[in-house]
């Protein structure tokens, strides 16, 4: 497919047109249809692909280098910020509320201001807000400000990231275009945040042990600053998608295109099934520190248990990536995402690290799925609702795992820990089933890209 090597631009109109249009990602193999040019048409020369394609474009090495700024940025704050907390009040209370406030306002910003994504030019916003994060972060480093002021900035933080996440994922469309370029530029994303909660954790356990908490926040206000110059500089200025002068509250805008995006049966279905995974999988990350002490490891073994799944998911999404083509990607999305928690019920038998390990990255690697269904969503989304669908992508997405989390905690309290974790697979794996069926049930026919609508968004425009 000619999204395999470059972007739409690089081809005839009439080409790209039969490529993007007839050949939706997610038919069955066996029902597509062959790609080929027009009679007449030559076939266009072949330009390198995979991950190194997407390296190719100036704008996205910008917006890769932004990412991987403002995101270490995030993580080392959220580290220092907590055992700040933690000095100032010796409450163990406090500090962990210090994270939960990451996770908590994404629902409300996700919800609330995903309209500043479609309404506003990309760049204006994705500046905006890493600026809006290096003053709060300024603000917290300052000594006068009290642990009540630390929280509040940390909510105004973690409500501008799903806009800032939202807005960049559209973009990327925009940018590398919506085939298989796009993809994979979201893959290497996806792999970067991985890779920097590894790396993250590390790097802020450095600088804490030669500088203090305030100190370690001061330097993230750099990496704020130096990511919203990035994306100044090195990305283009675009219109916004909704158009110059356009008018109404940008509450009931956001909320309207919450409605539109959640009343649309595919686009629905996707988003579910970005979300119910990472829900159920993030128990055994919650609970990795009472698991290592009920079957009596170590700290050394606790670290292994924390790295295993985002080892597996990083090597299986760099694999997908690079070794698999557009067509073998669309067909492993639903058998991955339905069997993707089983390798967690290995938890019913109490295993030890080892083996622990292995489901662990099996479990990671199942994630993997993702690559796919990232082109099945870009391709159902109409393009003036984009930024605001991928707004309500990362505030559910973060929401639903906080959720998760808590109650895996809660449940944790009654019994033990390995029936709790090999029951969320079991339950997740019964909750994926039918959303499996239904995202099927949704898949567009063969030469139709436009989705399946129920009554509710009949009046949407095709993606």
């Amino acid at each position: 497919m000619p999204s395999e090597t470059g972007t739409p631009a690089d081809l005839p109109a009439d080409v790209t047109a039969d490529v993007t249009d007839d050949v939706p990602d997610d038919v069955p193999e066996d029902v597509l249809p062959p790609v080929t040019a027009p009679p007449g048409t030559a076939s266009p020369a072949p330009t390198p692909g995979g991950y190194r394609a997407v390296f190719a474009v100036r704008e996205f090495r910008a917006v890769f280098a932004a990412h991987l700024l403002s995101l270490l940025g995030v993580v080392v704050s959220e580290l220092a910020l907590t055992v700040l907390v933690y000095d100032l009040t010796d409450s163990p209370l406090l500090s962990a509320l210090t994270f939960a406030l990451g996770l908590l306002p994404y629902l409300v910003g996700g919800t609330l201001l995903a309209g500043v994504a479609d309404r506003y030019p990309a760049r204006r916003v994705l500046v905006t807000c890493d600026l809006v994060c290096a003053g709060c972060v300024a603000v917290m480093v300052l000594p006068g400000t009290p642990v009540a002021g630390l929280l509040v900035l940390r909510c105004l933080v973690a409500a501008v990231s799903p806009v800032f996440t939202g807005t960049r994922t559209a973009a990327l469309a925009d940018i590398l275009g919506e085939g298989d370029l796009y993809v994979l530029g979201r893959s290497l994303l996806r792999i970067v945040s991985q890779s920097a909660l590894l790396a993250g954790f590390g790097v802020g356990g450095l600088l804490l042990a030669v500088v203090s908490p305030r100190g370690a926040i001061t330097i993230t206000v750099a990496t704020f600053l130096c990511s919203a110059a990035l994306l100044r500089l090195g990305t283009r200025d675009r219109p916004a998608r909704l158009g110059a002068g356009r008018g109404g509250s940008l509450l009931r805008e956001s909320l309207s295109g919450a409605r539109l995006v959640l009343g649309h049966r595919r686009i629905r279905a996707l988003l579910l099934l970005f979300w119910l995974p990472p829900a159920f999988v993030v128990a055994p990350e919650a609970l990795a520190a009472p698991y290592a002490d009920e079957i009596g490891v170590g700290s050394a073994a606790l670290g292994l248990l924390m790295c295993a799944m985002p080892v597996g998911h990083i090597a299986a999404e760099l694999y997908a990536g690079a070794a698999l083509g557009p067509r073998v990607r669309s067909l492993i999305v639903l058998p991955f995402a339905a069997a993707g928690l089983l390798p967690l019920a290995l938890y019913g038998l109490r295993p030890g690290a080892v083996l622990t390990a292995v489901a662990l990255v099996l479990a990671g690697a199942a994630s993997a799925y993702v690559i796919g269904l990232d082109q099945w969503f870009v391709d159902a989304v109409p393009d003036e609702l984009r930024g605001r669908a991928m707004t309500l992508l990362a505030a559910g997405l973060m929401t639903l795992q906080g959720v998760g989390m808590a109650l895996a905690g809660l449940a944790a309290e009654f019994f033990p820990v390995h029936q709790v974790v090999a029951g969320a697979g079991v339950l997740g794996t019964l909750c994926l089933l039918p959303l499996v069926a239904e995202v099927r049930r949704t898949a567009p026919a063969p030469g139709i890209r436009t989705e399946v609508r129920d009554g509710a968004d009949q009046h949407m425009t095709s993606g």
